[in-house]
């Protein structure tokens, strides 16, 4: 059956888009480098695929030299398709690696029937990917994390854990050995959900957590899509403000030195601007009498 001209059209569009995006976040945060061994950690998701196909993709254009290998995390889960991940790899002609841990039995064993496992889990598979790291000599792990991964983590850690932190694009471990990637930091979700159906990746759904109701990060997701729809562009506003951060008009004293502040102190940045014309967006108009915001129902 051949492809309509304009579903053609559109799937180069996104995928020029994809490519784009992911070609920025690694210029911006320099996260590969001339000789890197890249460990493309796989999943089975949307999100490892759309990862990997945008890598080669690059690794074949760009203008400096580096390797990737495909790392599985085999987790003992019943019912887990083995073969599906090394046939698509043989195809694909990409070396990888499948590491088999038995993570599954750990997970049930130590968290009680009905607690969220995602914690846990989490914790096993960073330690076994920064092991695998060192054996196979990689100087980069990427992860398959996007940019509403980002938001919705910020929020997390807002509502529960009382920090303004969300995913950095590039982050060194703790013990100053590895350092992690995250190549789809621009990348809207939406997009790689289009983008994986029309690559039909043999997608591999994870039954260790995916049955699992009302967890926090579900709840801000179905948060934010509220907000999206009922205001357009939120999301995009609310990732930008991530990237523009002004620690002198927050509360962080660590982070900005307010003791030392006084009248001979030179600021760069925004500076007062609590009496200067408000910036009214869109859906905003002012009420000219009191200058006070109205929101348009």
């Amino acid at each position: 059956m051949s492809v309509k001209p304009k579903a053609t059209y559109n799937f180069n569009k996104l995928q020029k888009r994809l490519r784009r995006e992911v070609g920025k976040a690694i210029a911006d945060f320099n996260m590969i480098e001339d000789g890197d061994r890249i460990m493309v950690c796989l999943s089975g998701g949307k999100d490892s695929y759309t990862m990997l196909d945008i890598l080669l993709y690059l690794q074949r254009i760009a203008p400096i030299q580096f390797s990737i290998i495909a790392v599985n995390l085999d987790q003992k889960q019943p019912g887990f398709p083995e073969h599906i991940l090394p046939n698509y790899l043989s195809e694909l002609g990409v070396d990888f690696e499948i590491v088999e841990e038995d993570t599954y039995s750990i997970v049930l064993d130590k968290v009680p029937e009905g607690k969220t496992t995602c914690s846990l889990c989490s914790r096993l598979r960073r330690g076994i990917l920064y092991k695998t790291s060192k054996t196979l000599g990689a100087t980069k792990i990427a992860l398959g994390h996007h940019r509403d991964d980002m938001i919705e983590t910020l929020f997390l850690n807002m509502f529960y854990g009382g920090k303004i932190k969300s995913m950095p694009p590039k982050l060194l471990s703790d013990n100053g050995e590895h350092m992690v990637i995250r190549p789809l930091a621009y990348c809207k979700e939406v997009d790689i959900e289009r983008y994986s159906q029309n690559m039909a990746f043999p997608i591999i759904p994870c039954n260790l957590c995916g049955s699992q109701e009302n967890l926090q990060r579900k709840n801000i997701k179905m948060m934010l899509q509220d907000w999206q729809k009922r205001f357009p562009g939120r999301i995009e506003s609310m990732f930008s403000a991530m990237q523009n951060i002004v620690p002198s008009h927050m509360l962080d004293h660590q982070q900005f030195d307010f003791k030392s502040l006084d009248t001979n102190t030179i600021l760069s940045g925004e500076g007062d601007i609590a009496f200067d014309k408000v910036d009214v967006p869109k859906y905003f108009s002012v009420d000219e009498p009191s200058a006070t915001i109205i929101e348009l129902k």
